[in-house]
């Protein structure tokens, strides 16, 4: 097969068209798909356009976007360099290269613009293992906290609204849960019969939400549930700008303490429904959606049928303390009360408990949901599961345009999914090649 080089290839521009060189680089993976082995040699040849005028350039190569490997001058006078690294263990390697003697932009590069100098890899990604052991309490916490959930009254409250979709009914929905209340979209098709069940968790921040996310799904089939992050009606964004680190310092007064029991709520109300088919439940999301998912995953291992999730947050949420850098909700790190409390809503805690068929697609120069966390969770679910490596992609609303991978793999997994209730995870995804078609 023809190796492709803009499977892990980045056009390297400027980072600001004023002031730096336009130069033109091609980064080819040594292995198409960014996966290696541990002790093998990992890397890139870099190619460059002769007569380009601007031929070294600094680089740094670390070990999970945190520790230094090496560093050095890449000369590419004659067209060709290289960047290597090999690592004994796993783990992710980053390469960000940088202009030599070039002014300093006036505004601060976008992580768009740092990204086009910026490549990743992954060492034994199906090999990476939590850095730090769950609370010996981890499970009586939420044990706890779920049959509390249960002594509250759904008591749902359902607006129907226009769906402006044919044969659609379209819901605001309102659930009391504990503390706090659920609010969301609900569209069901109008056919009369039982139907499987497609339940979304939001991204980070504060929003109303779109309601045609889930009248599409119902008009393929699907009793479709889009769950608000925060307590407040779906067209709405009044919930505090910084909620994330609100109450960090205590498992008690954390945001996302009612966060993830809402979660877990509508689970509760979907399978009190008489249109729904009594057996399919599908969960999905990304980034603070999918680390949504990942928990009412792992608080419900026997309702949920598949977890279907894009850069997933919330992994490794004090990572920089072991070896590797953070990200989103990035809680610091100098606390020993936040840091003890981050390991009760840690994303790789609740993992070890999923039993859903899951599709997870990670970027792998992400920053907002560092790889290295994700594939610590991603490891540790127990039912059947595909990762879907995504070698050249930043968080999705950096890169969507490196995200193909995760848009046909869950098209296909949620087609099968309401046709048969079911889908088969590509279990040998370390040596599957990068699809960017549709077969």
């Amino acid at each position: 097969m023809k190796k492709i080089l803009c499977a892990l290839a980045l056009l390297a521009q400027p980072v600001t068209a004023q002031t730096l060189p336009n130069v033109n680089l091609v980064f080819e993976p040594f292995h198409a798909n960014g996966i290696y082995k541990t002790g093998e040699r990992a890397g890139w040849t870099v190619h460059a356009l002769l007569g380009a005028g601007y031929t070294k350039f600094n680089y740094e190569i670390r070990e999970n976007n945190l520790t230094i490997l090496k560093s050095g001058i890449l000369d590419l006078t004659n067209g060709v360099g290289t960047l290597d690294v090999t690592l004994d263990h796993p783990g992710m390697i980053y390469a960000r290269m940088s202009f030599i003697g070039a002014p300093v932009p006036a505004t601060p590069p976008t992580p768009q613009e740092l990204d086009k100098m910026t490549v990743a890899a992954a060492i034994a990604p199906d090999q990476i293992k939590p850095p730090v052991a769950r609370p010996a309490d981890f499970d009586a916490f939420w044990a706890g906290k779920l049959a509390a959930l249960k002594q509250v009254p759904i008591n749902p409250k359902l607006e129907t609204i226009s769906s402006d979709t044919p044969n659609v009914e379209l819901s605001v929905v309102t659930l009391d849960s504990l503390n706090s209340q659920v609010h969301g979209y609900l569209a069901a098709p109008t056919d009369g019969r039982k139907h499987p069940a497609l339940v979304y968790y939001q991204y980070a921040g504060v929003y109303p939400l779109q309601k045609s996310l889930v009248t599409d799904r119902a008009a393929e089939g699907w009793l479709a549930l889009d769950v608000d992050s925060h307590d407040m009606p779906p067209d709405q964004a009044t919930a505090p700008r910084d909620y994330a680190k609100i109450g960090n310092t205590d498992r008690e007064t954390s945001y996302f303490l009612n966060m993830y029991l809402r979660d877990t709520r509508a689970l509760d109300y979907i399978q009190s429904r008489p249109d729904w088919d009594g057996h399919t439940i599908v969960i999905s999301g990304m980034s603070m959606g999918g680390q949504q998912s990942f928990v009412t995953a792992g608080l419900n291992p026997d309702r949920v049928t598949a977890m279907i999730v894009n850069v997933p947050a919330g992994a490794d949420f004090s990572a920089d303390l072991h070896g590797s850098k953070r990200g989103y909700p990035n809680w610091g790190i100098d606390d020993p009360r936040v840091v003890a409390t981050a390991r009760y809503f840690d994303v790789v805690n609740f993992a070890p408990a999923i039993k859903a068929k899951s599709l997870v697609a990670l970027g792998f120069i992400d920053t907002t949901s560092p790889p290295f966390g994700v594939f610590a969770a991603f490891n540790q679910i127990q039912g059947a599961k595909e990762a879907v490596p995504m070698p050249d992609s930043d968080h999705n609303n950096i890169t969507p345009q490196q995200e193909g991978g995760y848009f046909i793999r869950s098209r296909e997994a949620l087609e099968s999914l309401r046709k048969t209730g079911d889908f088969t995870p590509n279990r040998n995804w370390t040596k599957t090649p990068l699809r960017t078609t549709s077969p």
